[in-house]
């Protein structure tokens, strides 16, 4: 069975939760590829939408958006990409990089909030303690 780690952004707020998601709702991200929105209650967030935005393997890999399929594969970058900072003008190494499509082997995924629900994020992850101080 599959687990992932989701880490999800609030674009509204600039906060990000980090997230469980195993068993059946840990299903819902696999096959599934960067750019694609997935449903919110996978990962207790009810009502709302996220769309994934990147990830990395079990060995710290990032998921590039370039390379097809769930692959490991060595690519030749040049200029600044996700994996990949050069230190000088015209700097090109392979660097290896996991495909955009969600597998087993996938240990973090990244995701945004694309719709929102009619609850408050807080609410929802039972975040929402600091009223009763």
């Amino acid at each position: 069975m599959a687990s992932f780690t989701v880490v999800v952004g609030d674009p509204d707020s600039g906060l990000t939760y980090q997230l469980e998601a195993d068993g059946q709702d840990a299903n819902r991200f696999m096959g599934k590829s960067i750019g694609e929105e997935v449903d919110g209650g996978a990962v207790g967030l009810d009502g709302y939408t996220l769309e994934i935005t990147g990830g990395s393997d079990d060995a710290g890999r990032p998921l590039n958006p370039d390379v097809d399929g769930s692959n490991v594969e060595e690519v030749l970058m040049t200029g600044r990409q996700i994996g990949y900072k050069p230190s000088r003008d015209g700097e090109r190494r392979r660097i290896t990089v996991r495909g955009r499509e969600i597998s087993d082997a996938v240990a973090q995924i990244n995701a945004s909030i694309v719709d929102r629900g009619s609850a408050d994020v807080d609410e929802l992850l039972g975040d929402g303690d600091d009223a009763d101080e």
